[in-house]
């Protein structure tokens, strides 16, 4: 991996990422393996169902995420549809969801690649937010179980999809949270936050109570008087306890120790945090998280 991309990304994160969902998705069927469930991978952020590390990409402008230019864009999201592919028990259904259509044409290839179970894979070539939403609503999850795979490279997530998600009961959900890459980032430090950036962590977040949370107004003494002036009191393991808790409000439990993915500086870059949706497999699939969790 060339230098430049290795200075901010790290050269384990993705891989220990993609191993974590790997060990859940065996432990996954593996024990619905004698229930009379339909179950199902889904993976919304699919790409192009590989990992390719391109020596250079274009930049994005110089915007607030142009750190995550189209190469490590790729890094992020490829690799784990065929991991699931290729886990010893398959699936019943493959849903592979992505907004490039270019990518999407890629992802096709992996019906001849795994051509045993071509017919049990679905591309779709749409937002995640939107196909999502339409999918958990319009399916009957009484006899489907799923695990879904959230792998933004940003912001892209939003907290009603998630609610969504959380209202099937049935669905078990990762999600890659982007602790350092993104969310720590808008969180100025003297909380003047502009209205464009605080409608994107609201959207996250799913309420506007976060800047009670992670600032507060103090009053100073000073030469002319009392001063009031707002600070910010959240570090990187506060928003990350902030998320997953918000998490724990809407599924029916979630690993306590959810992973925090750090770059080869040991800088956070995202939380890999995990949702269980069924109240009766709740239980066993937090165990389950929390010990492969507990490995990283």
């Amino acid at each position: 991996m060339p230098e430049n991309q290795m200075g901010l990304f790290g050269g384990d994160w993705t891989e220990k990422k993609l191993s974590i969902l790997k060990k859940y998705l065996e432990a996954y069927v593996t024990a619905l393996s004698r229930q009379p469930f339909e179950l199902l991978y889904i993976d919304a952020f699919a790409g192009t169902g590989y990992r390719e590390v391109e020596e250079s990409g274009h930049e994005d402008g110089g915007g607030l995420f142009s750190e995550l230019a189209d190469q490590e864009r790729q890094m992020f999201l490829d690799g784990s549809a065929r991991i699931a592919l290729k886990v010893k028990r398959p699936f019943h259904k493959y849903l592979f969801i992505e907004k490039s259509a270019r990518k999407c044409g890629e992802l096709r290839n992996l019906k001849w690649e795994f051509g045993p179970l071509a017919d049990r894979i679905q591309i779709e070539n749409s937002d995640c937010n939107s196909y999502l939403r339409s999918f958990c609503r319009n399916t009957s999850w009484v006899r489907k179980r799923a695990v879904l795979f959230l792998d933004p490279f940003g912001m892209q997530v939003e907290w009603d999809t998630v609610q969504v998600v959380a209202q099937t009961h049935a669905i078990d959900t990762w999600i890659l949270f982007p602790l350092g890459v993104a969310v720590s980032r808008l969180l100025k430090k003297d909380g003047n936050i502009p209205d464009k950036w605080r409608t994107c962590l609201t959207r996250v977040f799913g309420t506007d109570e976060w800047y009670d949370v992670f600032y507060q107004e103090v009053t100073r003494r000073g030469l002319l008087g009392d001063v009031t002036e707002v600070r910010k009191l959240c570090s990187f393991d506060t928003i990350a306890r902030y998320y997953n808790d918000r998490l724990g409000k809407v599924f029916l439990d979630v690993a306590p120790n959810p992973a925090q993915l750090m770059n080869s500086r040991g800088n956070p870059l995202f939380l890999f945090c995990f949702a269980a949706g069924n109240q009766k497999g709740a239980p066993i699939a937090v165990e389950i998280a929390q010990h492969i969790l507990k490995g990283w």
